[in-house]
């Protein structure tokens, strides 16, 4: 079979957002309301803009499921976009700093810019969610949990335990609009956003996501395509607005000796059952990856999100039919969109652990991974 991937299709004022997932395995139910739950979570978070005021955000299954049930077909699915207007939207002949207008517009040769705005906006990411989401059905059939949250806007950080459970994490992050788990510091994200509002302005952050339950060995240090680290940071990456991708310490280890960087191995016979298959660690400063694989513990990743680029006051640019200066018109837009990109990078997170997932683990249909499942976690718990 092939391996699990997708496609998104679409643009940002077409008639639908498209998603195909191809490669799921047959009998994986799939739950309808938890991807209509992460749709709309997407569109939620303080800081957004009028566009969501417009759009409400329900799957529509097209393909590749029977009784609820994958078949083992691709799976097409379908966000309808309320605000549909493509062929009515003017043409934008000033870049927008920041965004992709320029290198767009001068890739295919166009002095319109908005043929390449259509499809760069972060509106495709609701096709990514849905996709993940999907993937996830797969996912908790294994016990594996994947939550995401807001650990920073502007100056203000927030102090998230290292040892939290997923459920605590849900239930914390979502008891406020700044999707963030620490009570003290949303508000004060929140009040940061009302400023930059009020300023004309647009704030960025950072996000968090762990992933539980996951076995180790997922990945590969035989080919450098197959490294899991590098191929979540590429995914995280290639969301839009997202600067910078770091797992475990990151940037960190450059300031620490290896006396503090590296996780020390220990063994409980009394662990045998969990995820982690009775190897315990004192730290996790590695993320719960090494050699490209995971070891057993928690993967914590982290992704810096710049501030929204159409500001509301616009930017010095030039007209690309006369080359003359030009301010950028201000579109409607976010104030800040960290909130959102946390429910991205989560489900963009777990369709790389899924992939992963079934590539160890592959089969046609749910019952031959799950034994497949099932066979390896027997072997390793025969080694101790």
């Amino acid at each position: 079979m092939a391996g699990l991937d997708y496609r998104t299709a679409g643009e940002s004022h077409g008639k639908a957002l498209i998603a195909i997932v191809e490669g799921m395995p047959a009998g994986v139910a799939v739950d309808e309301a938890l991807i209509n739950a992460e749709l709309a979570r997407r569109q939620g978070g303080f800081g957004r803009g009028g566009r969501m005021e417009i759009e409400r955000d329900v799957i529509d299954l097209l393909s590749g499921l029977r009784r609820g049930d994958t078949l083992g077909s691709p799976v097409v699915m379908q966000v309808v976009n309320a605000d549909y207007r493509i062929d009515d939207t003017p043409p934008l002949r000033h870049p927008r700093p920041g965004h992709a207008d320029l290198a767009g517009s001068l890739k295919w040769l166009t002095t319109d810019c908005r043929c390449v705005l259509e499809r760069a906006s972060a509106r495709e990411t609701a096709a990514r969610v849905a996709a993940g989401a999907l993937a996830r059905c797969l996912l908790r059939e294994f016990g594996v949990d994947v939550v995401a949250y807001v650990v920073g806007i502007k100056d203000v950080v927030a102090d998230v335990a290292g040892d939290e459970v997923p459920e605590d994490l849900r239930r914390a992050r979502d008891a406020n609009e700044a999707y963030c788990p620490d009570a003290e510091a949303a508000p004060r994200m929140i009040d940061a956003i009302r400023q930059a509002q009020t300023a004309g302005d647009t704030l960025g952050g950072v996000v968090e996501v762990r992933v539980f339950g996951h076995p180790p060995g997922l990945g590969s240090c035989m080919r450098w395509q197959d490294r899991l680290d590098g191929r979540m940071m590429q995914a995280v990456g290639s969301i839009q607005a997202v600067k910078g991708v770091e797992i475990g310490l990151g940037f960190g280890v450059s300031l620490r000796p290896g006396s503090d960087v590296h996780d020390e191995i220990g063994f409980d016979p009394e662990l045998r059952d969990t995820p982690r298959l009775g190897f315990t660690r004192r730290s996790n400063r590695a993320g719960g990856l090494e050699g490209g694989m995971t070891n057993g513990e928690p993967i914590v990743l982290r992704a810096a999100m710049k501030p929204i680029s159409t500001l509301r006051s616009g930017l010095p640019s030039v007209n690309l039919a006369t080359k003359k200066p030009e301010r950028s018109d201000h579109e409607r837009s976010d104030v800040c969109a960290v909130p959102a990109a946390s429910v991205v990078v989560e489900n963009v997170v777990a369709f790389e652990i899924a992939r992963a997932f079934l590539e160890k683990f592959a089969g046609d249909t749910l019952g031959e991974v799950r034994a497949a499942y099932d066979t390896y976690v027997e072997m390793v718990r025969s080694l101790a």
